[in-house]
């Protein structure tokens, strides 16, 4: 998998980090049982701090994404704990949607949004 970090982005690296390996786990390109690469070997990749990697893998592990073995390093291990998704997800919607309709957001250019994202990200399973 490649990771590509956006230097310029205001978005923290750590985050860019989870982000990705997140979006490769819902489009299948990471799946369950994959290693990661070590903490040092995707520093020395992207050429950024151990720190930030190590962050990033922690969060991960503790959303439930990654589990950390000390022989084989970081480990995809998605949660499936379905009903606890759906409502985490439901709670950033809810935010989400609501600063949309401020903004006079339809719901029906919420479904199109939706539709958009699973056809340009290739999350639908």
């Amino acid at each position: 998998m490649v990771i590509e970090i956006d230097f310029n982005s205001d978005e923290a690296i750590y985050v860019q980090l989870m982000n990705q390996i997140i979006l490769g786990i819902a489009t299948s390109r990471l799946r369950e049982g994959d290693a990661l690469p070590s903490v040092r070997q995707l520093a020395d990749t992207i050429g950024i701090n151990m720190h930030t990697v190590n962050k990033a893998y922690a969060l991960l592990r503790q959303e439930g994404f990654v589990t950390i073995d000390r022989r084989k390093g970081a480990v995809i291990a998605v949660d499936v704990d379905k009903i606890k998704a759906l409502e985490e997800m439901k709670q950033n919607l809810v935010v989400a949607m609501a600063r949309g309709c401020c903004k006079n957001v339809s719901r029906e250019e919420v479904h199109a949004l939706i539709d958009e994202i699973f056809d340009e990200y290739g999350i639908d399973r």
